[in-house]
């Protein structure tokens, strides 16, 4: 039975694990604001959630400032490391970046130089404070989750095949059972000297050195100089308009602008006479994926390398050109190939008293990332490098300093000027997809946040080893819709209710009285809190 959807006129905070969600409504009972409830609950979550974050990942956050009435985002993503250059794997006689191991590890992890710069730019209790929630979960355990305990059954092999992952989740040979105690006593030590000494212990102190000394021991790449030349980007969203309200996301090397792509072409379309489990949505859902996603796969890199046309990208005109190609009267289905991605993310929301709002999004990249660990250190190193090309023309292509296509985006809506909606989701080509829904479901299908949170949903892309795109769609008394689809030309693949297949999305709803409304994913372990 689903509790009622949590409303309040003064804060709210949703997290994919309840444990998180209660680090950050404290937090803000404390005095703290929502910078300092967003580094806290980003904390929590890499030690209660370490399937799918931690300090070895990165981070993305787009931050409304209620004093200032601006955006800013942050790009707590890693550039990759000196030494990692196609030769590196090459002449290893590698032809793509290993998705395990310590030399799928190519980029350093951003998301502690990420919490140091949120903190700094609007923290109000001591940094030791923000981060204690997580230390003592590190330090006295907590109970695994449902989800971790299914990420743990999955990945056992991978789990076994690392001493230091194998210690924490295996007991007498056997995984940690749901509800059983999970203690990170390494990880509570890393926690405890960044409480000490801040972001520098991780990029030039002795927590750069143990992670880099392991790297060195096991083959990996990254140097301390790699850590050292570490910093955030505070950037400018992008964004565009939809139906009166502002869109905003965070611009490349995220994938955020893909979701506004689809916006546009949506925009020009009428759904109020297209119901939303109707084979005529999801067939234009899948057309305005596939035509945006083709546009990302050729753009998309650090912008540092390559430009992104992103003003032509997202005027409404180009929009209008893509949207005019998709086959309606009869309805046709038209090919594309995505690229496989990861989907291990953990999406978190805050609005404080004041009316600070943070939306924010961090990963490991692939579940227990590189599923590795250098000895001693209690933190599991991200694979995002992995998805770097080997293929020197490629515009993702491998190079020191270099960011990749990230699929982390965050995002946030706003109505005359103020933040109206915070809302994201795990799950790599589900991120933009699912953020669709859940903005269509508010804007154009009534929905509360709760509600639009759990609209059956769909993915369209692949998985890693399959060679097909697939429509994937949540069954919920679709019956001869997807027969209708299928006549059109879509791979469908139906999945049952509450699928983790599709991404655990969380957000809040700011209505224009104040009223904040919060709500967390059935699909995962959250819980929103307000009051």
């Amino acid at each position: 039975m689903r509790n009622t959807m949590p409303a309040g006129y003064r804060s709210m905070v949703t997290s994919p694990h309840y444990l998180a969600s209660a680090v950050g409504s404290a937090i803000l009972q404390q005095g703290g604001s929502a910078y300092d409830a967003s580094v806290a609950v980003s904390a929590a979550l890499g030690v209660v959630y370490p399937h799918m974050t931690g300090l070895g990942g990165d981070a993305f956050f787009l931050i409304y400032d209620a004093a200032s009435g601006k955006v800013e985002g942050l790009n707590g993503s890693g550039r990759a490391g000196s030494g990692a250059t196609v030769d590196a794997y090459t002449r290893q006689g590698l032809f793509a970046i290993p998705h395990r191991g310590p030399l799928s590890a190519v980029t350093v992890p951003g998301m502690v130089d990420a919490w140091w710069e949120v903190w700094q730019r609007g923290g109000r209790l001591p940094w030791a404070d923000v981060l204690e929630p997580a230390r003592r979960y590190a330090e006295e355990g907590f109970p695994v989750s449902r989800d971790l305990h299914r990420w743990m059954q999955r990945d056992e092999a991978w789990l076994r095949q690392d001493a230091g992952l194998s210690s924490l989740y295996l007991s007498g040979g056997r995984l940690l059972g749901e509800g059983e105690r999970l203690v990170q006593p390494d990880l509570a030590a890393a926690l405890r000297t960044l409480q000490a000494e801040g972001r520098d212990a991780f990029y030039t102190g002795s927590l750069m050195k143990g992670i880099t000394e392991g790297l060195r021991k096991d083959g990996g790449l990254l140097v301390p100089e790699d850590f050292a030349a570490h910093r955030s980007t505070w950037v400018k969203p992008v964004s565009t308009t939809y139906r009166g309200c502002e869109v905003l996301q965070m611009p490349p090397n995220s994938q955020g602008f893909s979701v506004l792509m689809m916006l546009n072409m949506l925009e020009g379309m009428d759904l109020s006479g297209i119901g939303r489990n109707s084979a005529e949505f999801y067939h234009l859902a899948a057309e305005v994926v596939k035509r945006a996603f083709r546009d990302r796969d050729r753009y998309l890199t650090d912008p540092e390398f390559a430009a992104v046309p992103l003003e032509q990208l997202l005027s409404k005109e180009y929009a209008q050109t893509l949207a005019a190609g998709i086959e309606l009267q009869p309805p046709a289905a038209a090919p594309h190939l995505s690229p496989a991605s990861g989907q291990d993310t953990a999406y978190a929301a805050v609005v404080d008293e004041d009316g600070n709002a943070v939306s924010f999004i961090q990963s490991l990249y692939f579940d227990f990332g590189s599923a590795y660990m250098p000895e001693g250190t209690g933190i599991i190193l991200q694979n995002r490098g992995s998805f770097f090309s080997l293929e020197e023309t490629h515009v993702n292509a491998l190079a020191p300093g270099k960011r990749t296509f990230h699929t982390l985006m965050p995002g946030m809506m706003l109505q005359n000027g103020v933040p109206s909606l915070l809302m994201g989701t795990q799950g790599g080509e589900g991120q933009p997809q699912t953020t669709l829904s859940l903005i269509t479901g508010v804007v154009d299908y009534g929905c509360t946040i709760q509600e639009a949170v759990d609209l059956p949903r769909w993915v369209y892309g692949r998985t890693w080893g399959e060679d097909s795109d697939k429509l994937r769609i949540e069954d919920r008394g679709l019956g001869a819709e997807a027969d209708r689809l299928k006549a059109w030309g879509h791979n469908v693949q139906l999945f049952g209710a509450w699928d983790g297949i599709m991404g655990q999305a969380q957000g809040i709803r700011i209505g224009s009285d104040g009223l904040r409304t919060g709500a967390a994913d059935l699909r995962g372990d959250g819980a929103a809190i307000g009051w």
